[in-house]
């Protein structure tokens, strides 16, 4: 029995913290306290500025050799592309219309790994947590970013958004992807950053979380979850426990285990990336059923993720 009940007190640690956040910027929109203003322009300030210090940071710090894992970051990325294919297979299958199809597909995979990931393995974990989970992170933007405009664009045939090229430049252009680029050396050489670069970059990269999850909890509109669907249903399922169960069973099968089991967990089972919504709108899919994932996911990953936490403490893989 005390062994359930710290278990119980260890997952209650490492999850209520993050979704406390949450629900505090959702009582503070309704409060009137932060507004639309703020949560359009803190989440640009997280996206350009913060996140990719957080990155940066805490790539730059690590010992790049010690934390570099070509087994786990080959698992993610045969585990991604995997259920992204059977996931576009099986609901192309049920869902007819082009516009949902492309939206279902991107709610059931794309993870909002960047903020609710990095949060919980920092917790779990601290800065080696973050570090390693900050190199997977490196790998899963430009797929998550590449995968959702195949998705979105392929069953609406618009041909305009398939350009390989700006595509590309997209991809690269993106500030995460820039944060990783400069990181990677001064990681992989063991290069000291001037004092003044290192405490500048801590102070916004200790911006990073907080900021992130007060704007996610002032986004949410529990209103909408009277408009959920099946589609939103299954998706959400797909998201929080189907993908995670299989991959994170396929990972402790194929060896992984203790922290890297954890951290591939986490990327799994996180709740759908919010950006998902936004290129649902600007790529002419459901942007309410886009809205309803997200929604879905966020709130159902309280349970699902300290669920994850709580059976991998139990079963002594962390």
């Amino acid at each position: 029995m005390n062994l359930y009940l710290q278990t119980l007190g260890y997952t209650a640690n490492i999850v209520a913290p993050i979704f406390f956040i949450l629900f505090l910027g959702y009582l503070l929109r309704r409060l009137r306290l932060i507004d639309e203003a703020f949560v359009a322009t803190g989440s640009k300030l997280v996206f350009v500025i913060t996140l990719p210090a957080l990155v940066f940071m805490s790539i730059a710090r690590m010992d790049f050799h010690a934390v570099f894992n070509p087994e786990q970051m080959g698992f993610v990325l045969v585990g991604i592309l995997l259920s992204f294919g059977l996931i576009w297979w099986l609901a192309a299958r049920w869902i007819k219309a082009p516009e949902d199809l492309g939206v279902f597909i991107q709610g059931s995979f794309r993870s909002n790994y960047g903020i609710i990931g990095l949060a919980v393995s920092f917790n779990l974990f601290g800065d080696a947590g973050l570090a390693q989970a900050s190199l997977l992170l490196a790998l899963v933007i430009p797929m998550f970013n590449v995968l959702s405009i195949l998705c979105l664009s392929v069953p609406m045939q618009r041909g305009e958004s398939m350009k390989l090229s700006s595509t590309l430049l997209e991809v690269l252009k993106n500030p995460l992807i820039l944060a990783v680029v400069f990181a990677l050396p001064v990681s992989w050489f063991g290069i000291q950053l001037p004092q003044v670069v290192a405490k500048t970059g801590t102070y916004f990269a200790n911006l990073t979380l907080p900021l992130a999850l007060l704007t996610i909890g002032a986004s949410l509109n529990l209103k909408s979850l009277h408009d959920t669907s099946a589609q939103a249903f299954w998706a959400t399922a797909l998201k929080l426990v189907i993908i995670p169960l299989v991959l994170t069973l396929g990972a402790w099968l194929y060896g992984f285990g203790g922290q890297d089991l954890a951290i591939l967990m986490v990327l799994f089972g996180c709740p759908t990336a919010a950006a998902s919504f936004v290129m649902a709108k600007a790529m002419g899919g459901n942007a309410q059923l886009a809205a309803n994932i997200v929604l879905t996911t966020t709130l159902g990953s309280v349970l699902t993720l300290s669920g994850g936490i709580y059976l991998l403490r139990l079963l002594g893989v962390i």
